[in-house]
């Protein structure tokens, strides 16, 4: 993707053209009500709105009595749905899915129905509300706020972790399907993926060549699901489940290690300490893969924004952060790899596959 990719790195940016006064108002007006919007998809997430809508369209009075809702009400909330692009009115009354609402659908291909509630739980924006306070403190405010960090606080919410679990899961299907094309793949034979999940993305990897074998190495919490996920797809007697902590240790036994969506999650002191135990395990030959957005050098207003407020997210639940080449070049360097590549992927997937090999 052209806005995370590190060569790009916009030393002299365009100049934008002038706004008038009342499109620089509207502009701030829709970011000032972005947080409501947030809600109300949390609202329909909850309420399955898109799953009692289905395929067809359904009436406003069906589905209150579906949802157990007041039908003024309910109305409301589906006609918000329709403004921000989730729902179509066709008459009066009669709404249906459109292809992003159907996305909420627990059962469409593609489901982002998890991925939407864990998002938009209140465990999660609670910390935000306190993002002042995590500017100022350079650390996060999830600790503050619910008395212990974020993993801590999803192995004493078993039901919330296996939601995080599942919303991990969706994120992490699109680049599951292109990995396996990315990098070469036939010229290794075990793969670790280091905190895992539940095994999405290694399962893509091992269908796409079945020459490999895979190691799934996670906390037990972050394993929980991973066994019916493989066996799903006939893949348990090729891969490995082997649960632990990698600031503790890394498994041996595999001749790529991969690392997607982990070292945002933590300050460069922790991600040397993860990368480190790679470093420790990884044999002549072997190869780390980072998957991870990549930052431009300078920040610009083009794409849509997330890639900075997930950095924001990092910062406020983990105390971590995205990064540019620049920075995991560093990390690489500082744990005895050397960065060989940053490719990112097609659009609209928003990362990028960092190759290095240990030095």
């Amino acid at each position: 993707m052209p806005d995370d990719t590190p060569q790009q790195n916009h030393p002299h940016p365009e100049p934008q053209q002038p706004h008038s006064l009342e499109e620089s108002r509207n502009t701030l007006v829709k970011l000032a009500f972005g947080a409501m919007a947030a809600h109300t998809v949390a609202a329909a997430a909850r309420l399955d709105v898109l799953g009692r809508i289905g395929d067809g369209e359904r009436s406003a009075d069906d589905l209150a009595a579906e949802c157990v809702a007041e039908p003024g009400t309910l109305t409301r909330l589906l006609r918000a749905l329709t403004g921000l692009g989730l729902l179509t009115e066709p008459a009066p009354g009669g709404f249906a899915a459109t292809p992003a609402g159907a996305l909420l659908r627990r059962d469409a291909p593609g489901s982002m129905h998890s991925f939407v509630e864990m998002f938009t739980h209140p465990a999660m924006l609670r910390a935000w509300e306190r993002l002042d306070d995590s500017v100022r403190s350079g650390g996060p405010s999830f600790e503050a706020v619910h008395g212990t960090d974020f993993f801590g606080y999803l192995a004493e919410h078993p039901q919330l972790s296996e939601q995080f679990n599942a919303a991990m899961s969706q994120g992490t299907a699109h680049t599951a399907g292109l990995l396996p094309t990315a990098f070469p793949f036939d010229r290794h034979t075990a793969v670790a993926d280091i905190g895992g999940g539940d095994g999405t993305l290694l399962a893509g990897l091992l269908r796409a060549h079945p020459h490999l074998r895979g190691i799934l190495f996670d906390r037990t919490e972050g394993l929980a699901q991973a066994g019916p996920r493989l066996a799903e797809d006939g893949l348990t007697d090729r891969c490995s489940l082997v649960a632990g902590d990698f600031f503790a240790t890394a498994p041996e036994g595999a001749d790529v290690y991969l690392l997607k969506s982990v070292l945002h999650d933590w300050n460069d002191e922790q991600c040397g300490r993860i990368l480190g135990h790679v470093r420790k395990v990884v044999p002549d030959g072997g190869r780390l893969l980072i998957i991870e957005p990549v930052l431009p050098a300078t920040a610009n207003a083009e794409g849509d924004g997330i890639r900075y407020l997930t950095d924001l997210n990092m910062l406020v639940n983990l105390g971590g952060r995205e990064r540019t080449r620049d920075d995991f070049e560093r990390l690489c360097r500082a744990a005895g790899f050397a960065l060989r590549t940053v490719t990112p992927f097609p659009r609209p997937n928003r990362y990028a596959l960092i190759e290095a090999e240990p030095v």
